[in-house]
């Protein structure tokens, strides 16, 4: 199993970024994917998940409506579509599997099982 994030960079407030994850070793539609962030001095935290076969999807409050998160199978690639970027956004995000298919609340880093390499996503003026 093998996941590799990409697409952070250096965004002024109000901008936009797509992020990546790029799977392999295991069925994508079948997975349950999780985007995560983690902030200097903070714990990291769950934003977005889909369910296997895009049964479910959840956001956390603080990105509902600008955040969406979709896949393409036949890419085997996770996607975050961030919009209307704010400084509290800016972390390292990583994209995490889940044994469990369905994208259940709350997102507990402890119960993803394998994690992809971060990236970073900086939003300033």
């Amino acid at each position: 199993v093998q996941l590799q994030a990409s697409g952070g960079g250096l965004v002024q407030p109000g901008g936009s970024l797509r992020l990546s994850c790029v799977t392999s070793g295991f069925t994508l539609d079948y997975t349950q994917i999780g985007w995560f962030r983690q902030a200097p001095g903070k714990e990291r935290e769950g934003v977005s998940c889909i369910g296997a076969g895009d049964r479910h999807k959840y956001y956390i409050d603080s990105v509902k409506g600008r955040f969406t998160i979709s896949r393409d199978n036949a890419k085997s690639t996770v996607y975050l579509q961030m919009n209307s970027l704010k400084p509290e956004d800016t972390a390292v995000y990583y994209c995490a599997t889940d044994l469990a298919p369905d994208c259940i609340p709350p997102m507990t880093p402890g119960s993803f099982d394998s994690w992809g390499q971060g990236t970073q996503v900086t939003v300033s003026s």
